[in-house]
């Protein structure tokens, strides 16, 4: 793995009908994206077809696939000719009636190494995930890659501190998070600057907290009908571990996002705001309850300052 650092380029772009067209229109741009130097490439969160999940349908279950199967096939050997680490977001397929929203991690060399499959399902008007996708079982691993260690999340996950801390605990360089993300048509006006600085800010947050690099990959153009359904606001951007953009897509455009990552960015940031070094995991054990309705009895600690 270089020491100095890697370039992550991220594929931010419309998505049809088509599922083959889809994959063609996401090969193009990863082409695109290593004759710019990237040798990390993400593409967004179930790029293969339109955002299903704005209604509770059993057809799209025949969108589904095995992983490995035959887009990760397909994109194993466009890894291998380009010699670039792809991050592949799938609706995976493990038996029939049990799915998932995946992220398949293909190295350098064209091998699938591993996957992650989204915990945090949400379940909000055109957000139906729940009754597509069973939660992740397989935790927050982290995949040590040709070019760096990459921590692979999803959509909804990217609100939750705790999952971007446990990447980083585990020796993530780069959070990635492809997502699928819009705006409710009337609620643009009202309330969309706010969603979609919420939604920068977040993953920003996790960047500086974790002294890590953050990329975010969204989908743009409108899916559902033209007086409803959602409106995906692109924005795609890498941050660095001090929280500052990088690279910076469109609201409204497909296009490439690219950004140079140094390695140096992380140790500047760990040593200027030690929070690892800092946290006081003696006091968090009640962070895995769902509610704290009683207080704790102290717990003795060789060393409370």
């Amino acid at each position: 793995m270089p020491s100095s650092g890697f370039t992550v380029g991220l594929i931010q772009m419309a998505c049809g009908d088509d599922p083959a067209a889809n994959l063609t229109s996401a090969e193009t741009g990863i082409r695109d994206a290593a004759a710019a130097g990237a040798n990390i490439v993400c593409l967004p969160e179930l790029f293969r077809a339109r955002y299903f999940c704005q209604s509770e349908d059993i057809a799209h279950f025949a969108l589904a696939e095995s992983v490995p199967g035959p887009t990760t096939d397909h994109l194993s050997a466009v890894a291998a000719e380009l010699a670039v680490v792809l991050l592949v977001p799938l609706f995976e397929r493990r038996a029939t009636g049990v799915y998932h929203n995946t992220v398949a991690v293909i190295d350098a060399d064209g091998r699938l190494v591993g996957r992650y499959r989204k915990t945090h399902i949400p379940d909000d008007p055109l957000y139906y995930e729940k009754f597509y996708f069973t939660p992740g079982d397989l935790g927050y691993p982290v995949f040590d890659t040709r070019y760096a260690r990459i921590g692979p999340l999803i959509c909804w996950d990217q609100w939750f501190p705790e999952a971007a801390r446990l990447s980083a605990l585990a020796g993530a360089e780069l959070l990635v998070y492809p997502s699928a993300i819009g705006w409710h048509p009337a609620e643009r006006g009202s309330e969309g600057d706010t969603q979609r600085n919420s939604w920068r800010t977040i993953q920003r947050a996790h960047a500086i907290a974790n002294g890590v690099f953050v990329a975010a990959i969204n989908r743009v153009g409108h899916e559902g009908p033209t007086d409803g359904g959602l409106t995906f606001w692109g924005s795609s951007f890498v941050s660095g571990p001090d929280g500052r953009i990088l690279a910076d897509g469109a609201v409204d455009a497909a296009e490439l996002v690219v950004a140079r990552c140094d390695r140096a960015a992380i140790d500047e940031q760990r040593h200027g705001w030690p929070f690892l070094r800092d946290r006081r995991i003696d006091t968090y054990r009640e962070i895995t309850e769902r509610l704290i309705d009683e207080p704790a009895a102290p717990r003795p600690s060789d060393d409370l300052t």
